[in-house]
């Protein structure tokens, strides 16, 4: 079983304060199902038990391997404590006491435990702060080091289930002891939670990667190409180019300027951006290292020497020990003059820094600006093997992204202008469902060993009162979340949720306000002075593997015309010669207005032929029979929708292509 690597950032009292009822139901639910482990397997040792995005988790050492298998007989311990109905008690103590009962064993556990000390609870004191409070919660027997929130009492959680197992590392760290991590959730009542699950299978009957091997759109070739790094088939390709010809066409239409960067940079670019050395290493891929001009060729005179010498000494021939001396010499020689210089080369994570210099690149006035550069990008990040999940987690993306470069005075407008495209797809898209999250920085984390955003403390409140106000303005559905900015400026997350009410994290605004003055992008304002332009950072269509991806489960793989791989497939009832050259002759004017038209002109049953396309989720079908070549007529099928009936094969082409081009739903 692969290792999770990720465990959620502690929050601040401030953030937990702020939990809603269901994630405090969570939470304590958490707590629920550890004293019930405790009751089966006393030695259990506990480390940190969240409540995440739908449901919670505990991550406890245990000998005994906990399997589904096991899940009934802990749900059926938690539904004692429930009935209990014991209170969620806070007890304040001092670091001391909190020191003492963890070397006793008595927190995350229901007794003391001489001799087996609760060693994660110590490593979780030491997370917190001097001057912090230090609480316990008990409910029961159960006592633990915990900040809370929870619900008053256990028996105010109404409904729950184990959900599945895996493995983890102590605080997400693979160098700490590797934990059970068990899973569950939580609901108010038993109808919120047959109400989820029904979600889930129908998400399981939905997941991109069943339905986009099913229809060809994609493959990922771990033994070749590599894990994370998909390959576009030809139908997932057509998809591809649909979203960019809607990027394109909008952007243009909006002012945007259309630049290409490579997909290589030298250290010093993303030194100079703050992605390195600490911020973004983690993410990124291992360096090059190119050795240019004389060093390199330094290089190969040395070694070509060294190969001569070693087949020299092979041969044991005494005669040439003169050329052997005289190989010494000269590698002798090129070593003394040093300086092997080379560059470290790394493959972009992202396009911000490489459109900072195209800004750069020329002289700027503020009658240039807003400037909008607009690319699809290719990056490349190097996420954990057991966190890549089909297309949502990979590690080559291509991302619709653009940066807008602007005054203070324009950035409003620029940002409600970024907003409105976001409300253009998602009317394209059928999405109804969204929520701008809207997340800021720690002031306590701008300085020292948990520096977490750049210093610039009046940027950040300037620049946050800015988005808050513009987003207040524009009447945008948003919530604010502390902490989770980006190292350079706030951020905005846009999270949808799918027609069966499944959560996806789409795209992301961000605003920065830093990283543009270390580039040293300047502008001429009007008074002649010089000054750093904002940029906003946008990506309303994410990057093609999470959209593509999220699409896949939103229509199920029924796409409507405009975007669907295959969209007419022409079908004949017999391989009459008539009847197969009128149907080709259809093919050949869809195709000639770039219609992905097909056809399928085979003596085989038109019932398999029809079954056939239905499978291959092919949106329209056009029957020929005699009769509707006759009558200049095709018998319309769409996928899903079944027989529309005859209809005149003129009406016909021409609503499809206004279908298209419309990009009808």
């Amino acid at each position: 079983m692969q290792a999770n690597t990720q465990t959620p950032e502690r929050k601040t009292l401030d953030e937990r304060n702020k939990m809603t009822e269901l994630e405090r139901i969570r939470h304590s639910c958490a707590h629920v199902m550890a004293t019930a482990i405790l009751r089966l397997w006393p030695d259990a040792q506990f480390a940190a038990g969240p409540p995440v995005e739908n449901g919670f988790y505990y991550d406890v050492d245990l000998k005994h391997r906990i399997t589904p298998e096991d899940f009934p007989k802990i749900e059926e311990e938690m539904k004692k404590e429930i009935k209990a109905n014991h209170t969620f008690e806070k007890i304040v103590v001092t670091r001391e006491q909190a020191i003492k009962d963890s070397e006793s064993g008595r927190l995350g556990g229901l007794t003391e435990r001489p001799g087996n000390p609760s060693k994660f609870k110590l490593g979780n004191l030491a997370d917190i702060p001097e001057g912090e409070p230090i609480s316990y919660y008990k409910n029961g027997d159960f006592l633990d080091l915990c900040a809370g929130p929870h619900v008053m009492r256990t028996g105010n959680i109404g409904a729950y289930k184990l959900t599945s197992v895996a493995s983890a590392y102590y605080k997400g760290d693979e160098r700490n002891p590797q934990l059970q991590r068990i899973y569950g959730t939580a609901f108010k009542n038993k109808t919120e939670m047959e109400a989820y699950f029904k979600m889930l299978e129908e998400a399981k009957r939905r997941d991109h990667r069943k339905i986009g091997q099913e229809m060809g759109l994609f493959t990922i070739d771990s033994d070749f190409t590599g894990p994370g790094l998909p390959l576009w088939l030809p139908k997932g390709g057509a998809i591809v180019e649909e979203l960019e010809k809607l990027a394109k066409e909008t952007e243009f239409a909006a002012g945007y300027f259309r630049v290409k960067t490579p997909h290589i940079a030298k250290e010093k670019m993303y030194l100079t951006s703050g992605h390195l050395p600490l911020l973004y290493k983690e993410s990124m891929f291992p360096p090059m290292s190119l050795m240019e001009g004389d060093s390199r060729d330094r290089i190969e005179r040395a070694a070509k020497a060294r190969e001569e010498k070693l087949q020299l000494q092979k041969e044991d021939n005494f005669a040439d020990a003169k050329r052997i001396a005289e190989l010494d010499e000269e590698i002798i020689q090129i070593v003394a003059r040093g300086g092997f210089l080379s560059d470290n080369y790394y493959l972009k994570a992202m396009n911000c820094p490489h459109h900072h210099r195209i800004f750069a690149a020329e002289p700027r006035s503020y009658r240039d600006l807003p400037l909008r550069l607009a690319e699809y990008g290719t990056c490349y990040r190097y996420e954990q093997s057991g966190e890549l999940i089909g297309l949502m987690r990979v590690r080559s993306l291509n991302m619709n992204d653009a940066h807008i470069y602007c005054t203070e005075d324009q950035f409003a407008e620029e940002f409600n202008a970024v907003n409105d495209m976001y409300l253009k797809y998602f009317k394209i898209f059928g999405i109804e469902k969204y929520v701008m999250r809207f997340s800021t920085h720690d002031p306590s984390r701008l300085t020292g060993d948990n520096a977490k955003f750049v210093n610039e403390p009046e940027l950040w409140k300037q620049t946050e009162d800015m988005v808050r106000q513009t987003l207040i303005n524009s009447k945008i559905n948003y919530i604010e979340v502390p902490n989770e900015a980006a190292f350079y400026g706030p951020k905005i997350d846009v999270q949808v949720w799918s027609v069966i009410g499944r959560e996806f994290t789409l795209a992301t605004n961000q605003v920065d306000f830093a990283v543009p003055k270390r580039f040293g992008l300047v502008y001429r304002d009007r008074d002649n002075t010089e000054k750093t332009p904002l940029c906003i950072h946008r990506a309303p269509l994410g990057t093609h593997e999470r959209f593509i991806g999220f699409l896949i489960e939103h229509y199920a793989g029924n796409f409507p015309l405009w975007l669907a791989p295959e969209q007419v497939r022409v079908l004949t009832i017999s391989d009459d010669e008539a009847l197969v050259k009128y149907a080709k002759a259809i093919v050949t004017e869809l195709r000639s207005h770039m219609v992905r038209a097909q056809g399928d002109y085979g003596n085989d049953k038109i019932n398999g032929k029809i079954q056939r396309a239905e499978e291959a989720k092919v949106h329209t079908m056009l029957v020929i029979g005699p009769r509707d070549m006759e009558a200049g007529n095709v018998s319309l099928r769409l996928h899903g929708k079944g027989n529309q009936g005859a209809k005149p094969k003129g009406e016909v082409i021409a609503d499809i292509l206004a279908a298209i081009k419309e990009r009808r739903p």
